[in-house]
């Protein structure tokens, strides 16, 4: 079965992640696995010379993350979601390659410490995973909450591609949370509205299981359009392709997005291209 990936640190910010990652699980019918990464010093620092208190702390770690998984799964209304766990030696980032390699990870999700930009979200995991985690990355900020009817936007500028993976993935998510439907934005920096025909139809071609409905928007930035959209207008997962120096990065490093997130904070899906 496919599953969602959550990352954890035990930290406030992560326990949101995993219950919104819980709340998509039972809507999707997915299986969880959550992963705690040991970093390779720790333990090591008063013991190292002795690798039996080095092994005793690194199952210490097991059975807090066993612990504090119990803390979601004795709840009631995630009693039906299967959640495994994931604890090894290694970086974040490497833990996580490693296991998305060897399992059938249809989603990762990741916390976000706040909103002052990409480079302040859960240390600098996200940016990280982002760039090599080549599956849908969904960043949940801490203060979002699974919405039971979500609506789904997929922000484009129509010329990015997005990989048959995350086409797969994204497909999936609206079709499982969703009434089947993907709302498209596409926003048109410094110019008068005009509609783009021809993206559309290879849009509607690469997503042809699912309808989508298209927004057109004029701003002076792309990234400050979007944000403003979502601000006003109901958006519960934004969607965003990264490709080099695109879209994505504007937004996160734009200085916009505080006053925006903090006034409306969305959980925001990353795909790649």
């Amino acid at each position: 079965m496919k599953q969602i990936l959550v990352a954890t640190d035990f930290s406030v910010c992560a326990s949101n992640a995993m219950e919104y990652a819980l709340h998509l699980a039972k809507k999707l019918d997915r299986t969880v696995a959550v992963v705690h990464a040991i970093g390779a010093n720790e333990g090591v620092e008063n013991n190292i010379l002795n690798a039996f208190y080095i092994k005793e702390y690194q199952e210490s770690k097991k059975g807090a993350l066993s612990k504090w998984i119990s803390t979601f799964t004795d709840k009631e209304e995630f009693r039906g979601v299967t959640v495994q766990t994931v604890c090894e030696v290694g970086s974040v980032s490497g833990v996580i390659s490693k296991y998305v390699s060897e399992n059938p990870v249809e989603i990762l999700v990741m916390g976000m410490v706040g909103s002052s930009g990409i480079t302040d979200i859960f240390g600098s995991n996200v940016h990280t995973m982002i760039s090599k985690a080549l599956l849908p990355t969904l960043i949940v900020p801490i203060g979002t909450k699974f919405e039971k009817t979500p609506v789904i936007t997929l922000a484009t500028d129509f010329e990015t591609k997005i990989s048959e993976q995350d086409v797969a993935g994204l497909t999936g998510l609206v079709q499982g949370i969703d009434d089947n439907r993907l709302q498209v934005l596409n926003v048109i920096e410094g110019n008068a509205w005009r509609s783009n025909e021809k993206g559309e139809q290879e849009l509607r071609q690469l997503f042809n299981e699912i309808a989508l409905s298209f927004v057109y928007i004029s701003e002076e930035s792309a990234g400050e359009g979007i944000l403003n959209f979502i601000s006003s207008n109901n958006t519960s997962i934004l969607c965003l392709v990264k490709h080099h120096h695109n879209i994505i990065y504007r937004i996160f490093n734009s200085s916009t997005v505080n006053k925006v997130l903090s006034k409306s904070i969305k959980a925001i899906l990353v795909l790649h291209a």
